[in-house]
């Protein structure tokens, strides 16, 4: 018996909440675990690693499971507050940083947190950076030219060869969170965050218990009990079902207005400094200017983020969101949507279907792309709905859906021709470490684009100290991308995080490495 699809879809999303309600509610010989003081949180699993340097994503599952923290903390401004750092200078030139370590900082182990240990932590970054061991890249937001530790006065001193504005805003970034180098940094990284891991079962769920040792406040909750759920109705499900206490991000419109309209639940959202787009590897097929410019006008952005992922995403052309302040209204679509010239660009270099199998042939091969996703803030539905657009001007796009991990490890292979992502695109307060990955000398690049203007200006960048001029030059860059079709830009997310009325504090914050802290608590 054939069962039609989308009901095969909501058995297999019932089957799995029914699964998850039994794995998680628990039995042992007793009876039910008692669950009076645990918080429950349901989320989508980034990284199977939790060694920081990794990937990524790694380190931001860290911070965000409430494992590590760094000297300082992003607020909702993107400024950087003292955090394990309680003051620091710096010197007329700004090349030579002294940062002083809060006295009493534990890890959650119990072992002192001075000086030498927040020296020994950055340093592994850029070791693990520098061997290829790790594809983490601390040197997108801060480049030393030494790093020292006095533990006597706690102070670790920074020098630089070139000038920073704020480099508290680089050390607020997970790349530089700081971790007992000693630790079992994959699986149970020790941290001075609130929770502390006991035990990880690599891509199902993480249980924690609170940091006895924490500097900050008393930890509200006894254990903390993650569990990975990747599919967005499931989480929904999961939260309406009280097998979970908080879940992040619904990208699904359906469920996330139906857990607005409830009396039961809360919904934060942020104004969106994330953008969604694919990576175009410019070293295979794409690196042809007039395929890779029909392909960005033969894509619908406005249908795509307004009725495919229903409106989730405000549609746009550059890299950085309309929402940030660095001239989004001067610049120019240059790709603007339409079918029609699309073909004509195709027709006119030759890009033709020679044998009428309804593809399009580019030296005497049809047009295939590989374009790679994985399930995570509807970059599937992008994918899905961009390969249906592409169909039409006679370009096929093989979806290839996978999990985070793998999706990395592929861009950095280079093994894709489109590759689906969402970035937090101020990741230190500024864009300058995003705007690296389309800089032709970094080490992450991982799409092989090159233009020696946008590399000229970009250098330049990174030694201008006047707000105003770094707009400017931010702007001009925005534009040789768009110029150049070096993205497909899907659009600008906004975040968001749901809970039951049994959790207060449960906030999304616009810096997306802080989910779970001491704000959460049970509900008065």
């Amino acid at each position: 018996m054939k069962i039609d699809r989308k009901i095969r879809n909501v058995l297999s999303t019932a089957l799995i909440v029914a699964i998850l309600g039994t794995m998680l509610t628990g039995c042992s010989k007793g009876g039910s675990e008692d669950t009076s003081n645990v918080l429950k949180f349901g989320c989508t699993n980034f990284s199977e690693s939790l060694d920081p340097s990794a990937m990524p994503n790694a380190a931001w599952a860290v911070s965000r499971y409430g494992i590590g923290e760094s000297l300082f903390k992003f607020d909702d401004k993107m400024d950087a507050d003292y955090n394990l750092c309680d003051k620091y200078s710096v010197n007329n030139d700004n090349t030579e940083w002294k940062f002083h370590i809060r006295d009493g900082l534990k890890f959650s182990n119990g072992k002192e947190v001075n000086a030498s240990s927040v020296v020994k932590s950055i340093e592994y970054m850029y070791a693990q950076e520098e061997s290829g061991k790790g594809s983490t890249a601390p040197s997108q937001y801060m480049v030393y030219d030494s790093i020292k530790a006095d533990d006597k006065t706690r102070t670790v001193t920074i020098k630089t060869g070139k000038p920073y504005a704020d480099l508290t805003k680089a050390l607020a970034h997970p790349f530089f969170e700081i971790l007992d180098m000693d630790s079992d940094l994959a699986s149970k990284p020790i941290g001075t965050g609130p929770y502390a891991i006991d035990k990880y079962d690599v891509g199902v769920s993480v249980a924690m218990n609170a940091n006895e040792h924490y500097w900050k406040e008393e930890v509200p909750y006894e254990k903390l009990k993650i569990t990975f759920i990747e599919d967005s109705t499931t989480k929904a499900m999961a939260l309406q079902n009280g097998d979970v206490d908080v879940v992040e991000n619904i990208n699904t419109a359906n469920d996330l207005k139906k857990l607005k309209d409830s009396p039961d639940f809360n919904v934060t959202e942020t104004v969106g400094v994330r953008t969604g787009f694919a990576y175009i590897n410019q070293k295979g097929i794409l690196k042809n200017d007039d395929l890779r410019r029909a392909i960005l006008t033969a894509v619908d952005d406005d249908t795509l983020c307004n009725k495919t992922v229903g409106g989730l995403y405000t549609p746009g052309a550059s890299v950085l969101p309309s929402t940030l302040d660095y001239g989004y209204d001067k610049l120019k679509d240059t790709t603007p949507f339409d079918e029609k010239k699309a073909n004509e660009i195709l027709d006119d270099a030759k890009i033709v279907d020679t044998d009428g199998d309804g593809y399009r042939e580019l030296d005497g091969k049809n047009v295939e792309l590989n374009f790679l996703t994985y399930d995570s803030r509807n970059l599937t539905d992008f994918a899905d709905g961009v390969a249906s657009q592409l169909e039409k001007i006679g370009i096929k796009a093989n979806i290839k859906k996978t999990d985070a991990d793998t999706e990395w490890n592929m861009l950095v292979a280079g093994e894709y021709d489109l590759l689906n992502t969402n970035w937090m695109t101020v990741q230190d307060g500024d864009p300058y470490g995003y705007l690296d990955n389309w800089y032709g000398k970094s080490k992450a690049n991982y799409c092989g684009y090159q233009n020696d203007e946008f590399d000229e200006i970009y250098e330049k960048l990174s030694t201008e100290m006047n707000e105003e001029k770094r707009k400017e030059m931010i702007q001009q860059l925005q534009q040789i991308l768009i110029d150049d079709g070096a993205v497909m830009i899907h659009g600008y997310y906004n975040s968001n995080m749901s809970s039951s009325k049994s959790v207060d504090g449960a906030k999304i914050r616009v810096a997306d490495y802080y989910w779970i802290s001491t704000d959460m608590k049970p509900a008065k």
